[in-house]
């Protein structure tokens, strides 16, 4: 038998690219390693199961073994890795078991940001970033009804509405003025938070927090200008930061996250003779020519490419204008950030039920938009104007 294809992570990417392996090659041997149970569900709907009335089992789609099935594949489900060698071409265990690769693939995902805190409770700050995390959530929260999110941005802003299909009232800190202020202009970050208010979310903005601390009834939040929060339970969602931990003890160029090229290869240490790459990395913890987008269009482009190239057809990974789709019921919201280096100016269209924000550069291109409530309708059209982001 010839040496696998080996994938470590299961997560969208992992499982993504497999099955997209498998439908160009029905015979390579394909092994996906997890440190979890390994079963496939999605990680974005996490941020809005509780409006669903989604319980951690039902989120699953399906277990371990069906996909396993599914993939002709071996899954190793709580399965951590100790180190790879690249020279070697081979994958470590904890417990010292090795495993030889043809081709090895790094869904490694992220890990949530978290603040330091003081406080006695500062343990007791939940992130909800895997099933395991949305188990513990879900359990906390029954029977409560003050929640603080730490963090404004888009997965805050989305636990946030969805709390609120809980009868909960949630609190969102941030340190920036307004909420999702990395992706929105100031008129549409004014609407959403203003639809949010009205639907009961509750604001701190322009603070951070400093101390969580057990007080009867509850927690207390501590913020910079000395007020506090109270609050049942604490969420943060500060952001998340790419897993690289085990590529960089592998030697492979790692900067924000993985460093890959538009192949999705990494950078190595030792040229193999055959002179391919035979490690690549994909998905939350992939850094694509500078791009890190921890989004889902981006990880099935990445996906579709990355399955070719490992069936024999270099493919260079293109990324279209992909949009982005923020789960806030309260107002619906769309945004395609522009690049970060892009020099422009947003023109902003605001009406009593929706605002349409461009971001147009010098020569007059649109390179990025945000569509929030009614203009909710013009995303089809927007995204049609777009330049590629990697073309």
């Amino acid at each position: 038998m010839s040496e696998p294809v080996v994938i470590i992570g299961s997560g969208l990417a992992g499982y993504t690219v497999a099955r997209e392996l498998r439908k160009l090659d029905k015979t390579t041997p394909l092994v996906v390693v997890s440190r979890d149970h390994a079963g496939f569900y999605s990680k974005p709907m996490l941020s809005n199961a509780l409006a669903g009335n989604k319980t951690p089992a039902t989120l699953v789609m399906k277990a371990a073994e069906k996909m396993a099935a599914d993939l002709g594949a071996t899954v190793r489900a709580g399965v951590s890795v100790r180190r790879i060698d690249t020279a070697a071409r081979l994958v470590e265990f904890e417990g010292g078991e090795t495993l030889v690769y043809r081709d090895l693939v790094l869904a490694l995902g992220a890990d949530p940001i978290r603040v330091p805190l003081e406080g006695d409770a500062a343990d007791a700050v939940l992130s909800v970033n895997d099933l395991d995390d949305y188990t513990r959530f879900a359990e906390q929260l029954h029977g409560k009804q003050r929640v603080a999110i730490l963090g404004a941005g888009l997965i805050g802003c989305e636990f946030a509405n969805d709390l609120l299909s809980r009868g909960v009232t949630p609190t969102l800190v941030d340190l920036a003025d307004r909420v999702l202020s990395r992706l929105l202009p100031p008129q549409a970050s004014g609407l959403l938070q203003e639809r949010l208010a009205a639907a009961g979310v509750q604001f701190r903005l322009g603070l951070s927090a400093s101390r969580v601390e057990r007080v009867a009834g509850g927690l207390r939040v501590s913020l910079s200008d000395g007020s506090a929060v109270e609050a049942d339970v604490v969420l943060s969602a500060i952001g998340l930061r790419p897993r690289v931990a085990l590529a960089r003890a592998a030697g492979l160029a790692v900067q924000r996250g993985v460093v890959v090229d538009r192949m999705l290869a990494t950078s190595q240490a030792h040229v193999h003779v055959d002179l391919r790459a035979h490690v690549y990395a994909l998905g939350d913890c992939a850094e694509v020519q500078g791009h890190l987008l921890p989004y889902v269009m981006p990880i099935m482009q990445q996906a579709r490419a990355l399955a070719a190239t490992l069936t024999g057809t270099l493919t260079p990974v293109v990324y279209p204008a992909m949009p982005v789709v923020v789960k806030t019921p309260a107002c619906p919201t769309v945004v395609c950030p522009p690049p970060p280096d892009a020099q422009g100016h947003w023109q902003v269209d605001s009406t009593d039920d929706g605002c349409e924000a461009r971001f147009v550069a010098a020569d007059n291109q649109l390179r990025g938009f945000a569509l929030l409530g009614s203009a909710m309708a013009r995303k089809q059209a927007l995204t049609q104007l777009m330049p590629a982001l990697m073309g």
